[in-house]
């Protein structure tokens, strides 16, 4: 990973190489932002500057040695550490789950943590940094660098520490090795030891703004209409990976959700039994990926739908398509009825996800909405 390769962040990006040119580098520091604002990204970029042996134009060259196997997430002097989930009696060390996460870090390099639950294969347990972690870390940290002046230790979601773990992790920042650089990057510092958060240098990285996102899907070719790229960027409210995951749904972008979200709402009124019928086996034979995320768009409908009877605009994140149907069907969406929908579009989540009959959850579901609808 470049600095080139991350869109924007130049004061950050400018930050990070001044540490590095300027023989500044800190034993620790940690990059505190929002989720999907590419923090650990910039962890990547960072370590690769500090390994690389022919560093031009404020970045690693991307050619020598070191840069080819930072790509290849083997240089011998990078450790990474990272949530990981318990499938046994022993707590687990990341470097169980190396080769799920070197995967995860090819196919969601802006972090995605839904992503990485789906991989870890059990959404609904919490990914955790344990205590075995931290003696492995002191462990392989103590071996002096070999093929670099430095070693560095790139950890993502330090807030995940268990608090056993973290007592250990702050010996390391207290008493540092010499030759070690951590690098951190967190989503919620206030999750973070304070001990552990107070001995860090720490860089604010900010959200992107909207303009950035729509710019950066259109110049990637994520989404080739500037008009959508704009909506999908205010959806997204500054995050690359709900930006990229809206924007990669191609039946939800281009209207296929929302469509088949319509579809049901007004069947359900209607109470057209047959053609509901036919609606969950539609849906029931697609996959079960797209069946999770039609969902999970369903659940974002409907709680917009919901805040839009407050009638304040700036509290909706809707495409201009949505709004229009919001005007005619908010109002169906009440108090009486949002929270038992709210848990019946959950609940048939949760069944697709742990596999179950796809029409059989759809047509119980869709008998559902039409009892709630009218209790509206």
């Amino acid at each position: 990973m470049k600095f080139c390769d991350i869109p924007g962040h130049e004061d950050v990006k400018d930050r990070l190489r001044a540490l590095v040119d300027d023989n500044r580098l800190p034993h620790a520091l940690l990059l505190q932002g929002p989720e999907g604002s590419a923090k650990f990204a910039l962890a990547r970029a960072f370590a690769q500057y500090i390994h690389c042996t022919d560093r031009h134009d404020g970045d690693s060259c991307g050619r020598c040695p070191s840069c080819l196997q930072m790509k290849s997430f083997n240089h011998i002097d990078t450790i990474f550490s990272f949530p990981v989930i318990k499938t046994g009696t022993n707590a687990p060390l990341c470097n169980d789950y190396i080769r799920e996460f070197t995967r995860f870090l090819e196919e969601s390099p802006w972090m995605d943590f839904d992503v990485w639950l789906e991989m870890l294969g059990n959404p609904n347990t919490m990914p955790v940094i344990y205590a075995e972690e931290g003696t492995e870390l002191i462990r392989r940290l103590s071996f002096t660098a070999h093929a670099s002046r430095y070693k560095t230790a790139l950890m993502w979601m330090p807030e995940r520490l268990h608090e056993s773990c973290a007592n250990k992790i702050l010996k390391l920042v207290e008493e540092p090795f010499a030759d070690t650089v951590f690098i951190m990057a967190g989503d919620n510092p206030r999750g973070i030891l304070p001990t552990i958060y107070s001995r860090v240098q720490r860089i604010d990285v900010p959200r992107y703004s909207d303009d950035e996102v729509a710019r950066w899907l259109v110049d990637r070719g994520h989404c080739s209409d500037p008009a959508l790229a704009r909506d999908v960027a205010r959806l997204s409210e500054g995050s690359l990976n709900r930006a990229l995951r809206m924007s990669s749904q191609e039946d939800e972008a281009k209207g296929g959700f929302f469509d088949r979200f319509v579809s049901l709402m007004r069947l359900a009124y209607v109470r057209d039994i047959a053609s509901l019928k036919k609606w969950s086996a539609d849906l029931g034979a697609e996959k079960r990926e797209t069946q999770i995320r039609f969902l999970d768009y369903c659940s974002r409908m409907l709680r917009e739908n919901f805040i839009y009877n407050l009638h304040n605009p700036a509290l909706n994140l809707q495409t201009r398509q949505e709004s229009d149907f919001s005007v005619r069907f908010a109002r169906f969406i009440t108090e009486k009825n949002a929270p038992a929908l709210f848990e019946v579009f959950s609940d048939a989540r949760n069944d697709i996800a742990r596999n179950a009959n796809g029409k059989i959850v759809f047509f119980d579901l869709c008998l559902s909405v039409i009892l709630m609808l009218k209790n509206g």
